[in-house]
């Protein structure tokens, strides 16, 4: 087998167009004979007519250094990489990948902020977006185009009538204020010489449209809708023009007639007519009026680390539906997160209206869940011939849409039939890396509904729900779900851009806010204040990409954010170093809490805290020691230390047993090794005890719910996490699945055994958070899991039980695919391992045996019963 070494990659990027970074760190992935490993690198950077290469004596391909003076604004540069093993072979050149670095400096920017100058009500649900456009001439001999965008509000850019870009919902959302993020994109092919148009929709989207439940509020960043765009044309000569919003454009009222992200979006076709042509030269736009200019400083804008929002899966309907009370409904089979695009004909001013939701009750859609959100899209036809639509600038969580349609029920039943109805994906464009299967369906489709809510939910930003009237980036659910995530996508860009987030919206004193981005102070609906879990977001999920994707800058970058929220822990706390006071969301979403207080928890919400603050003093003191902080890593372990004392003294009885007789409580102790060796057993006992007297039933929250499956697997309890896993009665996870559930609910009982909805006015049948046991599955039940970080060692580990006969996990690690397949044959438990180059591994048997094992391909045996099974400490 010859070496191959695939196309490098730069950051975390998936198309490196547009960066931020000036000195892109670079990696490859190599294909080799079982057991190569790589002694050296050499990399080839061709820029302009400049050609360098450097080389570097170095086993590692993840990530390494840019090897040459830095990328100026603009510039463009085309790297190569080839390899030496430890055996003296040599790869031949990978295929070449490109670079080009974005606007690296504020002065680059030379476009302003323009928007309509139409007077509009500013609170009003109904007022209407605008279309901005202007001409401009292309000279022979043009090379390159590139066009540099953002807006205030969300936009669609079109170049002589075509769309630019795939992306949607962009620039997303960020704290507007210190950060908006702008994207690139190459017009090179849509630009002809001579006469050119340029134009763009926009619409209100997080910067102004309406936010948040108990009515909202709107203009939450802003009151203008506004443009900024700068179009470079480059000349074969060396010669360059610039075409800016400024002055010269011209606005006019959009066919959208109101948009938003809760309430949907009524197009009317008939303006769409009358403006035919309206981003293509040489339309008539007298008659549109002047932009006025709003004001945006060019040190706040920034490129993307992760990939934008884009269309990733069309879902047809499975069934079209007649309700009780006569209407049409359609069912897509999965509850999604997107919108509707259809084609339809009919006469002028007819309508098509959808209005979505997740679930049916007693045939009909139910919307209460939904709150506020009206999620309804409205098309007024044009008249004339066929018609195609899809909403621009809102999303929806759905699975059913109730549907309006010109011609009524034969019209629309041959539409169905015609396949002129889709629903379109939309989320964050992550690369999927996670996969998993085994020989229980009611598992694999469990872990599909986590997958799904993932997707429905990592839409720019890591939402708590994508259907209601709320869709924010609660801390706490990322938090605990941040794990599984770096397992099934490479949420590596999209996570480090939004901690920084975290940072930038953490008060001073250290306080993390419960969701990034944050309202504005004036237009909040809770005071921000310190909260664990929901908090202690800026010490784990730093450390949890670290373990995943290898990258100590992300430590780096978190790092000021982490230490601040533990030394906040350290005032509140005090001397006994107990976090035992202030308000708290403790173990939310306990089973047993009444559905209108989900933090009335059955363990001690200051116990929670506590333990919390045990282990993000200990995060701090491992993110110490990985940056050389070494004062810092002594501070912090000891703070750390101090901590679990206090934590033992006052929540574990000498028995063993915990003051709050719970689930949870035990999970957390044993977890984050708050409980002695010497009262491990007994924990692990009484809390295999606790899901037995549950009848396997789930008694755990947002908090205990990652952490049990584990704590139980760790004391020796495999077996009573498997009935946990495998239980059927609510709450469990398989209820949901037994119940029709195509995602991760909310609640564990959202929806009731009778089929009507949880009456909790938080009842959301798309939440990730319960999903966290993913992690457990491909971890235990499959057994793939990072030893090192970045995977460059991997444990596999596999712990058969539940009556499962095989099981698989895959993950396409930073170095490559690691794989992972087992299954029981009589007395035979057969194991087959992939390992990509430039890793090692550990294969552990459950009985003990253990092998060392470099890269490639690795059929392994062992012994099998069911009583197989160490239970040790991980």
């Amino acid at each position: 087998m010859s070496i191959v070494v695939a196309a490098p990659t730069f950051e975390h990027h998936r198309h490196a167009l547009g960066i931020g970074e000036s000195t892109p760190r670079i990696s490859w992935k190599t294909q080799a004979p079982a057991g190569w490993t790589q002694a050296s690198y050499e990399l080839e950077v061709t820029r302009a007519d400049e050609v360098s290469t450097a080389s570097a004596e170095d086993a590692d391909s993840v990530l390494r250094p840019w090897p040459s003076h830095p990328l100026s604004s603009r510039e463009r540069a085309v790297v190569r990489v080839r390899v030496t093993g430890g055996d003296g072979s040599v790869s031949d050149w990978s295929e070449p990948a490109a670079v080009e670095a974005g606007l690296l400096d504020p002065a680059d920017w030379s476009a302003m902020a323009v928007g309509s100058n139409a007077n509009e009500n500013p609170l009003s649900d109904e007022r209407r977006p605008s279309v901005l456009r202007r001409d401009f001439a292309a000279r022979e001999g043009l090379v390159s185009a590139r066009l540099y965008v953002t807006a205030h509000g969300v936009y669609e850019v079109e170049i002589n009538g075509g769309r630019v870009g795939d992306d949607a919902m962009s620039p997303g959302w960020t704290p507007y204020r210190q950060k908006l993020r702008y994207y690139t994109y190459d017009v090179t092919d849509a630009i002809t010489e001579g006469p050119n148009a340029i134009g763009a929709w926009l619409g209100d989207g997080w910067y102004r449209g309406r936010m948040g439940w108990r009515g909202g509020f709107r203009n939450v960043f802003g009151t203008d809708l506004s443009l900024l765009a700068q179009l470079e044309l480059r000349y074969a000569d060396g010669s360059t023009e610039t075409v800016v919003t400024d002055g010269d454009w011209r606005a006019a009222p959009s066919p959208i007639l109101h948009t938003g992200n809760y309430d949907g979006e009524t197009y009317d076709a008939r303006v769409a007519a009358e403006i035919a042509g309206w981003s293509e030269a040489g339309f008539d736009a007298r008659d549109w009026s002047r932009v006025v200019a709003a004001h945006r400083d060019p040190a706040t804008l920034t490129a993307p680390e992760g990939p934008p929002v884009r269309c990733t899966q069309e879902v047809p309907p499975v069934e079209l539906l007649t309700t009780p009370s006569g209407r049409r409904v359609l069912d897509f089979g999965q509850n999604l997160v997107g919108r509707p695009r259809f084609r339809v004909t009919g006469q002028a001013g007819d309508m098509v209206r959808f209005r979505t939701a997740e679930v049916l009750q007693q045939g009909e859609i139910y919307t209460r869940p939904l709150r506020d959100a009206k999620s309804t899209d409205e098309y007024i036809l044009a008249g004339g011939g066929v018609e195609e639509w899809e909403p621009r600038f809102t999303f929806h969580g759905f699975r059913y849409a109730e549907v309006e349609w010109p011609g009524g029920a034969d019209a629309l039943d041959a539409a169905v039939a015609a396949g002129d109805i889709v629903a379109r994906v939309y989320h964050t464009d992550m690369e999927r890396t996670g996969w998993f299967e085994s020989s229980n369906a009611r598992v694999d489709r469990l872990h599909e509904n986590v997958v799904w809510s993932m997707r429905g939910n990592f839409l720019d930003i890591p939402t708590d729900c994508p259907q209601r009237d709320e869709r924010i980036g609660w801390t706490g659910d990322l938090q605990v779900f941040a794990p599984t995530a770096s397992f099934l996508y490479d949420v590596s860009g999209m996570l480090s851009s939004w901690l920084k987030d975290v940072a930038i919206e953490q008060l001073p004193d250290g306080t993390v806010p419960w969701y990034v981005p944050v309202i504005p102070a004036d237009k909040q609906w809770t005071p921000i204040r310190p909260g664990a879990a929901w908090g202690d977001v800026a010490t784990f999920t730093p450390w949890t990409l670290y373990e995943r994707f290898g990258d100590s800058r992300i430590l780096r970058d978190q790092y000021q954010s982490a230490k601040k929220w533990v030394d906040l822990l350290e005032r509140l706390a005090g001397e006994d170093r107990l976090w035992d006071e202030g308000f708290q969301l403790g173990d939310w979403l306990d089973p047993a809490a009444p559905p209108e207080d989900p933090a009335d928890a059955t363990t001690d919400r200051y116990l929670v805290a506590t333990a919390y603050f045990a282990r993000s003093a200990d995060r701090v003191a491992r993110m110490a020691e990985v940056l050389g902080h070494d004062d810092d890593r002594d501070h912090y372990a000891e703070l750390a230390a101090e901590v679990r004392a206090a934590f033992t003294a006052a929540y574990v009885l000498p028995d063993g047993r915990m003051t709050s007789d719970a689930q949870t409580a035990y999970s957390l102790a044993i977890a984050f090794e708050l409980v002695s060796d010497e009262h491990l057993a007994t924990a692990g006992a009484r809390l295999a005890e606790l899901v037995e007297e549950a009848g396997h039933r789930i008694a755990t929250g947002f908090v205990g719910t990652p952490l049990v499956s584990d704590a139980l697997t760790v004391t020796g309890h495999a077996d009573a996490a498997y009935d946990l896993l495998l239980e059927t009665e609510a709450p469990s996870w398989l209820y949901a699945v037994l119940q029709g559930g195509t995602t991760i609910w909310e609640r564990w009982d959202s929806l009731r055994p009778d089929g009507t909805v949880n009456p909790g006015t938080m009842t959301s049948f798309n939440h990730y958070a319960l999903g966290a046991v993913a992690d457990w599955l491909h971890r235990t039940v499959a057994g793939l899991a990072p030893a090192a970080p970045g995977y460059r060692a991997i444990r596999f580990a596999p712990k058969p039980g539940g009556e499962f006969t095989h099981a698989r996990a895959a993950h396409e690690t930073p170095y490559g695919r690691a794989e992972i397949a087992w299954r029981i044959d009589g007395e035979v438990l057969r194991v087959h391992v992939v390992v990509p180059t430039g890793t090692t591994a550990t294969v552990e048997l459950p009985g003990g045996e253990r092998h060392e094992i470099g890269s490639g391909s690795h059929r392994i045996e062992g012994a099998w019963s069911a009583a197989s099974g160490d239970g040790s400490r991980n």
